[in-house]
C-alpha cells in the first residue's frame, strides 16, 4: 500500500510546476520518518524530532496543514511578491520590500551562516515542499517551491516591521513616471477615525507576589486575528518550545519554554531614520553631498512583476541608494533615504536561539545580537527572575538633533555611532516592586517606582510623550495584586474597568448639567446621562452604558481628531480638556440615534453591538449579520481596556465585529515544572470543514482560557492524532 501511495506521489509530483527530483522525494522522506506530530483535543501541534532541523521541518508541514494560505502569503509580502496575485495596484508595496530584500544578496548570506542554521533553513523550505508534494491538490498563489533562503527575508515575527514606515506613496511620487496625483491626494492626510493599536500587553509577576511563589508571564499580544500559529516544537538537542509562531516561520515568536518565556510588545523607540539628501547630476550619474564629499549614488535594478488579464508582466526600476539606505521619496529638491535594521542572519539567529535559553543569563546572552528592533520584552523564568529589555537595536546618535524628524543628510553629525548597548537601553531586573509590564508604552513606568527613569536615557529610546489608557489601568492593578496565581492573572488581565470613560465621561455630565433647559438636547440626553452617571466604567455583554459610552467616544473622536491635530495636542488630551460641551452632547445624540437606527433602541446592551464571528479564512475579513455570531464584553483598547478587542462596522452590517486585539493569550507559571493556560482567537485550523475552525471561540470571547498540555504524559487521554507528516 504503501509503494502505491509513494507512486501516485510521484506521478502527481510529475505533472507539478516544481517537480522535485527523486531524490528531494527521498530527502524528505527521511526527515519526515524523524519527526512526529501530536495533534491534542483542540488541533494544536505538538512538534517532537531528534534534531533541531527535525522539529523545524515538522513545525513548517504542521503549519501548512492548518493555513497554507497564510504561510505562503507571509512570503509573497517578505519577498515583494504581492503583485503576483494581487495585481498592479500592490507594486509600491513590492517595491518597498524589494529595495530591502535582494534573492541574490540573501541566497550569498545563507551561503556563509553557520552549518547549523543551514540546516535548519533547509528543513524549512524541505518541510513546506514535503507538505505541497504530499497535498498535490493544494495550488499555490505564487511560491511553487520553497528555497531555505527565504527563511532570511521574514526573520522576524512582530506585525508591522520597521520597512512599513515607508509609505508606498512616496516611492510612487519618485519612481513612478507619471504618478497618479488623483490617487495620491485620496490617500492622503491623517484619518479621523481612530486606528486600532496593534501591539501587545505583557506582564512578568515576581515570586514574592505569588500564591506558590512562582514567577508568572502574562503573553498577550494584540495583532490581526490568525495572525499566529499556536504549536510546540521539541527535539533532542534541547529545543522545547510553546507558544505563538508567525505563520511560516519556524521558532516560537511569543512563548516559553520548561525553565524561561518571553512576551514582544511593540516598542516606541525611535530605530528608523529618515535622511534629506542634496543630490547632483553629473556626466550621467547622481551624486549626494556627505559633509565636504561628494559621493556616488548607487543603484540598483529591481524588477517587479505584477498580475494582468492575460498573465504575468513586468516593471523595472532604477533604485538608488546613498550610505544612509534607500531612496524612498523626495522633499522638495532633495531626495529622502531611510536607515533601518538590516541584519537578517543575525535576527534569525536571535529569534531562534531565545527558545532554548533557560534563564535570564541565557536570554541576556541573546540579546546581544542586537537584531529585535522593533520590540520590547517582558521576561521571567524558573530561578524566579523577571526582566524588561527595551527595543535590540537603537543607533546611537546625536541627541542635539529632532530624530523624530527627516535630517540632513549632508550633515556628518547626523552620522550614526554604532549601537546603544543593553546597559545603554531602559532594562530591568526583578525591580523592587515585584511585577513588570509592557502594553506599547513608555518604559517610564514598567515597574512603577522602581522603573527606568527618562533623564537617563537619550530621548530617542522612545518617543511616546503619554501614558496609554491601558498603562493607566495597569498601574492601578498592579499595585494592588498579591498571592496570585495563574487564574487571578487572568482575570487581572480581563479586569473591566475602562480607565479612558472615568475621565471623559464626567466631561459629558458636567455639559448636560450646564445646557440650558430649553435645550432639545437635555430632554432627549437625559435618560442616556442618568444611566452614564451612574455606570461604574466597566464593561460586559448586558451593559446598556458600555454601548452608549463606545459609540460616544468613537463619534466624538471622529470629531474632534482634526481639531486636536491642527492645535498639536495629543486626541486623549484634547478630548478631555478642549472638546466642547456641544461638541460632547452632539456627538452622545448621535450615537443614540445610531443605536436606535441600527438596533431598534438606544437601550442595547453592548453584546448585542459588539460580537466574534469567523465565516471564513480570508485574510481580508468580512462579516454578516445574518450568520451566527457571539457577544463579546471587552472593548477596544482605545478606552484602556487591557483585553483588546478591535471592532467596528463593515460593510452591509450594523453589529461590530472583531478582526483585531487578543488573539494567542497566555498565562505561564515557572516551577518547578511550567504550566500554562491559553487561548487561541477563533481556532487553531483556517479550514472552515475543521471542528478546530472556531472550538475556541466561546472560551475566547469570555477569556476562558483552557490548560497546556506542554508535557508528553500530559497528551495522555488528550491526543486526537499521532503521525509523521505526509502519513
Amino acid at each position: 500500500m504503501k509503494r502505491l501511495v509513494l507512486l501516485l506521489l510521484l506521478a502527481a509530483a510529475a505533472c507539478s510546476p516544481s517537480r522535485p527530483s527523486r531524490r528531494d522525494v527521498a530527502r524528505w522522506q527521511r526527515e519526515a520518518r524523524n519527526v512526529s506530530i501530536v495533534r491534542d483535543d483542540w488541533g494544536i501541534a505538538h512538534v517532537y524530532g531528534h534534531s533541531d532541523a527535525d522539529a523545524v521541518f515538522g513545525a513548517e508541514y504542521a503549519q501548512a496543514e492548518d493555513d497554507f494560505n497564510r504561510v505562503e502569503m507571509n512570503y509573497v509580502n517578505a519577498l515583494g511578491r504581492l503583485s503576483e496575485t494581487a495585481g498592479k495596484g500592490e507594486i509600491w508595496r513590492d517595491l518597498r520590500m524589494k529595495l530591502f530584500v535582494d534573492p541574490d544578496s540573501l541566497k550569498a548570506a545563507y551561503d556563509t551562516c553557520p552549518p547549523w542554521l543551514r540546516a535548519l533553513m533547509d528543513a524549512f523550505a524541505d518541510g513546506l515542499n514535503w507538505y505541497l508534494y504530499t497535498h498535490p491538490a493544494v495550488r499555490p498563489k505564487v511560491i511553487r517551491r520553497f528555497e531555505p533562503w527565504m527563511a532570511l527575508a521574514f526573520s522576524e515575527g512582530s506585525i508591522g516591521g520597521d520597512i512599513e514606515r515607508v509609505d508606498p506613496r512616496g516611492l510612487e511620487a519618485f519612481y513612478a513616471p507619471a504618478p497618479d496625483t488623483t490617487t495620491l491626494a485620496a490617500a492622503g492626510g491623517p484619518r479621523d477615525e481612530f486606528t486600532e493599536p496593534t501591539g501587545s500587553n505583557g506582564i512578568a509577576i515576581a515570586p514574592s507576589r505569588t500564591k506558590d511563589h512562582h514567577a508568572l508571564l502574562y503573553i498577550n499580544p494584540h495583532t490581526s486575528f490568525y495572525f499566529r500559529s499556536e504549536l510546540q516544537m521539541a527535539s533532542d538537542s534541547g529545543l522545547d518550545a510553546y507558544g505563538a509562531v508567525t505563520w511560516g516561520q519556524f521558532f516560537v515568536y511569543q512563548g516559553f519554554n520548561a525553565t524561561a518565556g518571553w512576551m514582544h510588545t511593540s516598542s516606541g523607540v525611535d530605530a528608523v531614520d529618515f535622511f534629506l539628501e542634496t543630490v547632483t547630476p553629473r556626466d550621467g550619474r547622481w551624486y549626494y553631498r556627505h559633509g565636504s564629499e561628494e559621493l556616488p549614488v548607487a543603484t540598483r535594478r529591481v524588477t517587479v512583476r505584477y498580475r494582468t488579464a492575460s498573465g504575468l508582466a513586468d516593471t523595472t526600476f532604477t533604485a538608488y541608494y546613498t550610505r544612509h539606505g534607500p531612496v524612498v521619496g523626495k522633499v522638495g529638491a532633495r531626495w529622502l533615504t531611510v536607515g533601518l535594521m538590516q541584519r537578517p542572519v543575525a535576527a534569525l539567529i536571535q529569534s531562534f536561539t531565545r527558545t532554548k535559553a533557560r534563564n535570564y543569563v541565557e536570554y541576556r546572552k541573546t540579546m546581544e545580537l542586537h537584531a529585535n528592533s522593533s520590540n520590547n520584552t517582558v521576561f521571567a523564568d524558573a530561578a524566579g527572575d523577571i526582566a524588561y529589555f527595551h527595543a535590540n537595536w537603537i543607533p546611537r546618535r546625536d541627541t542635539a538633533y529632532d530624530w523624530t524628524k527627516p535630517v540632513d543628510g549632508a550633515d556628518t553629525g547626523t552620522d550614526w555611532h554604532g549601537i546603544l548597548t543593553v546597559d545603554e537601553t531602559p532594562h530591568l531586573l526583578n525591580p523592587s516592586t515585584g511585577w513588570i509590564y509592557n502594553s506599547n508604552n513608555w518604559p517610564w513606568s514598567a515597574a512603577g517606582p522602581a522603573s527606568p527613569k527618562r533623564a537617563d536615557f537619550p530621548r530617542y529610546v522612545e518617543t511616546g510623550t503619554e501614558e496609554s489608557p491601558r498603562g493607566l489601568h495597569a498601574l492601578r492593578l498592579l499595585p494592588r495584586a498579591g498571592n496570585l496565581t495563574m487564574s487571578t492573572m487572568v482575570a487581572t488581565a480581563f479586569d473591566s474597568w475602562l480607565p479612558e470613560f472615568a475621565i471623559l465621561v464626567p466631561t459629558l455630565v458636567r455639559a448636560w448639567d450646564a445646557a440650558p433647559a430649553k435645550d432639545p438636547l437635555k430632554a432627549k440626553l437625559a435618560e442616556p446621562v442618568r444611566l452614564l452617571r451612574r455606570w461604574d466604567d466597566r464593561w460586559s455583554v448586558a451593559s446598556v452604558p458600555t454601548a452608549l459610552a463606545v459609540l460616544w467616544g468613537t463619534e466624538l473622536w471622529r470629531r474632534t481628531a482634526r481639531e486636536a491635530r491642527a492645535a498639536g495636542i495629543p486626541v486623549y488630551d484634547y478630548l478631555a480638556t478642549e472638546a466642547t460641551p456641544r461638541e460632547r452632547l452632539e456627538s452622545l445624540a448621535a450615537a443614540c440615534d445610531t443605536l436606535a437606527a441600527d438596533f431598534g433602541t438606544w437601550r442595547t446592551p453592548w453584546g448585542d453591538v459588539n460580537r466574534f464571528q469567523r465565516l471564513d479564512d480570508g485574510i481580508d475579513p468580512h462579516f454578516d449579520d445574518a450568520k451566527p455570531s457571539i457577544p463579546v464584553g471587552f472593548t477596544s483598547s482605545q478606552w484602556g481596556s487591557l483585553a483588546s478587542f478591535g471592532a467596528r462596522r463593515y460593510p452591509g452590517t450594523k453589529k461590530w465585529y472583531g478582526s483585531s486585539g487578543n488573539s494567542f493569550v497566555a498565562v505561564v507559571e515557572f516551577g518547578d515544572s511550567v504550566r500554562a493556560l491559553a487561548v487561541t482567537a477563533g481556532g487553531e485550523s483556517g479550514d472552515p470543514a475543521s471542528r478546530h475552525f472556531d472550538d475556541e471561540a466561546e472560551r475566547y470571547a469570555a477569556g476562558s482560557l483552557r490548560p497546556v498540555y506542554f508535557y508528553r504524559s500530559e497528551l495522555k487521554g488528550h491526543t486526537e492524532r499521532e503521525y509523521h507528516p505526509g502519513e
